[in-house]
Order: C-alpha cells, then structure tokens, then sequence
C-alpha cells in the first residue's frame, strides 16, 4: 500500500507527540545505561536482549513517524464522485465538499477524512481510512516495549543479582533510583492508556467485522440472539426497539 506524505501544522499536537518522544528518548538512552549493559557485563543476561530492547525501540519510532506523517485519507478539493455512487455521498456543511457518507470533517486538521476514527494528538494526525491499520502497529510496539521496559526495571530490583560494580562518578548511578521511579511512573502511564485504546479499538474492528457478516446474509442463531437481547435492553431502558435495519443490513 503506497502511502502519501501528510502533515499538520498544529502547536498543540506538536507538544503532545514531542512528549511522547521525550519518553521514548528517556527509556532508549538510560534502562540500557542503569540495567542492561551493567548486568550484561556482569554475565546476568545475554547480549540478545538487548539486542531485542533496541530492535523493538527502534520499530516504535518508525511506527510513530509513519503514523504521524501518513495521509489518514483526506478528501481533494474537487473529488471526483463514482459513477452510480452519487447517493452515498454527501455535502459537508463545514468545507462545502462532497464526501462519502461515512466521512468525517476534523475541525483540528481542516478537512474532511474518509473513515475518520478520531484525531490523535498524539501523533499530531487524523485516524483514518489509510492509516488505521499504522495507528495500530504504533499501538502494539508501544505496548511491547513499555511492557518489556517495565519487565527489566521489576528484574533490576527484584530478580537479578546485585552489581558487583558501580561507578558512583556517573550522575545516572548516584540518582539512579529517581531515575528508575519516573521511568516506571511514565511506563505504567503509557501502559493504561495505550492498552485501553488498543483494547476499544480491536473491538471496534472485530464489532464492524460481525456486522458486516451479518450485512451479507451470514449471521448464525447466536448474533441474531445478541440482537434479540440488545432490542429487549432498548426498549427496558426506554431508548426505543432497536432499527429493522439492523437485522437486515448490520446497521
């Protein structure tokens, strides 16, 4: 899949993702300084993992400049709308473009984006249609690393051997406890959210994936079940029987 090369200019998402930087500069430089490379010498772990530490670092950043910088599937100007098409889609009341109906305007980015999931500060960029599947693996490195992170900053203290050999000199070793305590406080930080947004968004995924199933005619007893129940909490809450057209199209 060619990507195309998108950025934002916005003060506030350049703040939030030169944070998230911070943190990763904070972990790739000092939890190999302070735990790796001092208890390698000492013949406590093997060199492959840290190794795996950097080749994991490294994978995250990608993933975040790509995620940054990839077009989320923003709208031209003047598209040009399918023949036979013409009824799903719609004008946007903000930009006064066409659009598919599933589109939507960022009012941060100033356009509008197909299959527009919400935009990200963090990456100082929309979630959309062509970079969703980027948003993702950024999600999954940032997870591995923060739990692998996590990992040899508990074995530091409470797995492995003391060191033998340390160089009160460096100001890493003499502070080094403050050190360790604000790598975990900003690792068990990342490591809630980041596995809360991964978690509502496998679920987002696998929920359009079953209505869809359900859209070309596939469903089994038990979804229509799941159906039947959530019509019967609907009209319990006073919220109204759910749609006909969820049964017959999945929406």
């Amino acid at each position: 899949m060619g990507l195309r090369i998108h950025f934002v200019v916005d003060p506030h998402g350049w703040c939030c993702m030169g944070l998230i930087v911070f943190v990763w500069l904070y972990n790739f430089f000092l939890i190999p300084k302070i735990v790796l490379f001092p208890h390698y010498e000492e013949g406590h772990i093997p060199g492959i993992l840290i190794i795996i530490f950097y080749g994991i670092s490294i994978f995250c950043l990608v993933a975040l400049v790509r995620a940054s910088i990839a077009d989320p599937g923003r709208l031209p100007e003047n598209p040009k709308i399918p023949h036979g098409e013409r009824e799903f889609w719609e004008l946007c009341n903000k930009c006064n473009l066409m659009r598919p109906k599933r589109s939507h305007h960022c009012s941060r980015c100033g356009h509008c984006v197909r299959r527009m999931d919400h935009h990200c500060p963090w990456i100082n960029n929309c979630v959309g249609e062509d970079n969703h599947w980027l948003f993702l693996q950024l999600c999954f490195y940032t997870e591995l690393l923060t739990c692998y992170a996590l990992m040899f900053s508990f074995c530091h203290y409470y797995y492995f051997l003391p060191l033998k050999k340390r160089n009160l000199d460096l100001f890493v070793v003499r502070h080094e406890l403050a050190i360790m305590r604000l790598a975990a406080f900003m690792g068990i930080t990342l490591l809630v959210g980041i596995t809360g947004l991964f978690y509502t968004q496998l679920i987002g995924i696998i929920t359009q994936g079953w209505l869809k199933t359900i859209q070309h005619g596939k469903e089994n007893s038990f979804q229509q079940m799941l159906l039947g129940q959530l019509d019967i909490h609907m009209q319990k809450n006073e919220v109204g029987p759910l749609p006909h057209a969820v049964y017959i199209n999945g929406y």
